[in-house]
């Protein structure tokens, strides 16, 4: 077909990568060549080193990095010279090249220094092979067996580079942990590039890609959200506080203090509290004190039991995306959250406000009540909140002891499909006040190493209990086919709990979800009216 001038021209295809060696010198005569003669970079020019030999250190940025037997570096356009110590012994080759284009062959510019700790010894053989040909200078058989050598050390250290950079994410993850874990020591930069055997300046680069801060931003964060969830707690002074969380002196962290939060730390303590409360049982924790949190999770229990003064964003936290949930609590501009210990989006929401994180698997709802009520100032309604539970689980188990006496095992089923769980009394569910405040025991098969233990309907037969509590169904309709199954079954018709009639149906499914004041005392007073039918404080 002719060509014509009004068809689409191809578009040029991307530029391939190629490298030209300038200079090719051993690292002794590159080390005195370094001394004596170069003060910087050569415009253009990017550089590679490797080490086949020898223990010593060399400094990028005058900041010292340990190099042995299999390092290697190569340094792109603008990089500046490779120093090193005086009576170093290293053994390996420096080169210098064109390279182009002028960045990495992948998209994005190239780090100004990449490092290999351990190059295969594939590569140093070529690197030791390549010297030899450049001093020969020339072969008329092999013209071009420097460059062939050298292009093929490229390809090997560009796979070992390929696979340094994805494997990227695990040494950033382990240093945002490290500094996580750390914050309150003298951190540095180049601390921690040395930890993860990279430049300082492509751990800057690649930590602010990362984390969406710089370095220093990132740890000063991490020091102010601490001495926020700290003065949460207490009162202490600001010299006090600012050793615990990695400044010197109180001045300047109120300093840093007022940068970060917008107000002064005096100011912070006297202001009314905006909360975000991420899980429907811290929700019920600020309700139970009289606090509204202005996004909260609710049950349909937990609304219906709203005063009309309770009007906060209700949030439902499996609809949203980690980006989508974020946005959701920005727009509330919390002053604390409130979320478990083990959620995994408390990091990304630090940002926004001090994520107070409650272990609620080792923390009881009461401790977790009265950790709550003193941040909030709240601490003595919640004793005496928690005095009047007390005095009405004191009338129940008077009551208690008359009808049944010793009180035997007793196990809460929740069905869900053709499963049943059961929980122990660190997760709720019932369970804490039957083996907490009541004085039941688990049954002897529960099973309860991981706090549940979990099984299928038509087995529940096996795990006998003097008293047996059931949730979850009819409102689950897929339990139901196999709840007639078991319920049919001889094994569960001769379970003692079964023919003494210690069989009980809560209904209420969605109000044994919660792990909270309110929930927990409506569990407590549906319970005695199962287990008390008769008796006047049922």
């Amino acid at each position: 077909m002719p060509f014509s001038l009004s068809a689409p021209v191809p578009e040029s295809p991307a530029p391939h990568p190629f490298a030209v060696p300038l200079r090719i010198t051993g690292l002794a005569e590159y080390a005195e060549y370094e001394a004596v003669e170069r003060t910087g970079s050569v415009p253009g020019r990017s550089q590679l080193l490797v080490v086949w030999g020898g223990k010593g250190n060399l400094h990028l940025y005058e900041q010292p990095h340990q190099a042995t037997r299999g390092f290697a570096l190569l340094g792109r356009p603008a990089s500046q010279t490779v120093g090193f110590d005086p009576d170093t012994s290293l053994q390996g080759i420096h080169i210098e090249f064109i390279h182009s284009p002028a960045g990495s062959a992948d998209s994005g510019p190239a780090p100004e220094f990449e490092m290999v700790r351990r190059c295969p010894i594939g590569c140093l053989r070529l690197a030791a092979e390549l010297y030899a040909a450049w001093r020969e200078r020339s072969d008329e058989a092999e013209p071009y067996r420097v460059q062939l050598l050298f292009g093929r050390l490229l390809s090997e250290l560009h796979r070992e580079l390929a696979a340094a950079r994805t494997s990227s994410g695990d040494w950033l993850s382990r240093a945002v942990r490290f500094i996580e874990a750390h914050y309150n020591e003298d951190l540095t930069r180049e601390q921690l590039a040395e930890r993860a055997s990279v430049s300082p300046e492509h751990f800057s680069r690649m930590f602010r890609k990362h984390t969406g801060r710089t370095f220093i931003a990132y740890l000063t964060m991490l020091r102010i959200r601490s001495a926020q969830s700290r003065m949460l707690m207490d009162n202490t002074a600001m010299n006090a506080l600012a050793p615990q969380v990695g400044f010197k002196e109180g001045l300047y962290l109120s300093r840093k203090f007022k940068e970060v939060v917008g107000m002064s730390p005096t100011a912070f303590r006297r202001k009314p509290k905006r909360i975000a409360a991420l899980n429907l049982n811290h929700t019920g924790i600020l309700m139970a004190l009289g606090q509204t949190p202005e996004l909260g999770v609710y049950t349909s229990w937990l609304e219906q039991n709203k005063t009309p003064a309770q009007s906060g964003v209700s949030l439902n936290p499996n609809g949203h995306t980690p980006s989508s949930l974020y946005d959701t609590v920005a727009e509330i501009r919390p002053d604390m959250i409130i979320h478990y210990n083990t959620a995994a989006e408390n990091r990304s929401l630090l940002p926004l406000a001090p994520v107070i994180a409650l272990p609620f698997r080792t923390m009881s709802w009461r401790e977790q009540l009265l950790v709550i009520a003193q941040m909030l100032d709240k601490r003595r309604e919640a004793e005496q909140w928690l005095a009047r539970y007390d005095e009405q689980v004191e009338r129940i188990n008077r009551a208690l002891d008359e009808r049944l006496g010793h009180r035997g095992t007793a196990i809460v089923w929740e069905m869900a499909g053709d499963k049943a769980y059961a929980c122990s009394g660190s997760y709720g569910r019932g369970a804490h006040i039957l083996y907490g405040d009541l004085g039941f025991r688990p049954p002897e098969r529960g099973g309860f190493s991981h706090g549940y233990v979990e099984t299928t309907i038509e087995e529940l037969h096996a795990y006998p209990a003097d008293h047996i509590f059931m949730t979850g169904a009819p409102s689950c309709p897929k339990s139901r086919p196999y709840l007639r199954r078991l319920l049919r079954s001889p094994q569960w018709s001769d379970l003692e709990a079964v023919r003494n009639r210690r069989l009980y149906w809560l209904r209420e499914s969605v109000l044994f979800c919660g792990y909270d004041p309110l929930s927990t005392q409506a569990q407590l007073n549906l319970l005695a009216r199962q287990l008390l039918p008769d008796h006047k404080f049922a």
